[in-house]
């Protein structure tokens, strides 16, 4: 079970993140919502409306149809195919018609043939279905345009975590302003005073910000991806990987900076994932990799 609530916090991660965005401009999200007597875990609605600038908004308002979006995620060891049917003509019997209906489902066992000749064989045109098995790593979709773009967004083969850390681009930023004016001021000092002058310093800062990106992304920037298998933490091109089948225990650390940590044991050594820094919820996270290491 959990990793199926692994997949509950980490959908619910995309839509607010906006990784969903292509299927539909998600504005509400839901947790245990009840349809009749099916209780998914995620729900969210929305529309194709774009929220961006005033004039993507205009041709949005003119162009682009009003439908209602409804995503679904529902999870649970197995899903029986006569409950899919049913799951199905709730759906379209609780939202209106031209509605088109997400659905996603999650189980921890691997397919019956039965299930995927049902998910498969959708032909409701308002309808996208899209499963998946945990146990196999295998998908399957309903053969309509809804579900081929279903399958195509909704990634769940891991939770990704990453911020963008301020400090360390202002580092690799200040860092490389500070080394281009010192050239500068020796070019100048051997003769050529227009070195130094406000348009060149603006040009320096413009170079300073690009270069310092790239900076921080070679060292800095810090990414974590965690599955029901085990964790992967990147800072800049440094990769560490590691398996919650090799630690016995998991406390939460606070460093001297305020800054809070996972840290992982086991008998021989000790492991810090950084949650602050990426942005990782503190609790949900803390209680998912628990159950994941006492699940081995």
């Amino acid at each position: 079970m959990s990793e199926l609530t692994l997949v509950n916090d980490l959908v619910e991660e995309k839509i607010v993140k906006g990784d969903l965005r292509w299927l539909a401009n998600f504005n509400e999200v839901r947790r245990d919502y009840a349809v009749e007597t099916i209780v998914f875990p995620i729900y969210a609605s929305g529309g194709l409306q774009e929220r961006g600038f005033f004039l993507s908004r205009i041709f949005s308002t003119l162009v682009v149809p009003r439908y209602k979006i409804r995503f679904l995620l529902y999870t649970s060891p197995e899903i029986d195919a006569s409950f899919l049917r049913k799951m199905i003509l709730t759906c379209k019997n609780k939202f209106d018609p031209d509605d088109w209906i997400f659905l996603a489902l999650v189980q921890s066992q691997p397919f019956k043939k039965e299930l995927k000749d049902t998910v498969t064989s959708v032909g409701e045109k308002t309808v996208g279905i899209v499963a998946y098995s945990l146990a196999q790593n295998e998908t399957v979709n309903s053969n309509n345009v809804l579900g081929k773009g279903l399958a195509k967004q909704l990634k769940l083969t891991e939770a990704k975590f990453e911020s963008f850390d301020v400090p360390n681009y202002l580092k690799s930023f200040t860092l490389t302003f500070a080394l281009g004016t010192f050239l500068l001021v020796i070019i100048s000092l051997l003769g050529a005073r227009q070195a130094i002058s406000p348009l060149t310093l603006l040009v320096m800062a413009f170079f300073s910000l690009i270069i310092g990106q790239l900076i921080y992304k070679s060292r800095y920037h810090m990414s974590i991806s965690i599955d029901s298998k085990g964790f992967q933490l990147r800072q800049g091109k440094k990769v560490t990987k590691g398996k919650w089948s090799d630690y016995t225990s998991l406390s939460i650390f606070v460093s001297s900076g305020r800054e809070t940590y996972l840290r992982l044991s086991s008998k021989k050594d000790t492991f810090d994932l950084p949650l602050s820094r990426v942005g990782m919820p503190r609790r949900e996270t803390y209680n998912i990799i628990r159950q994941l290491i006492k699940r081995k």
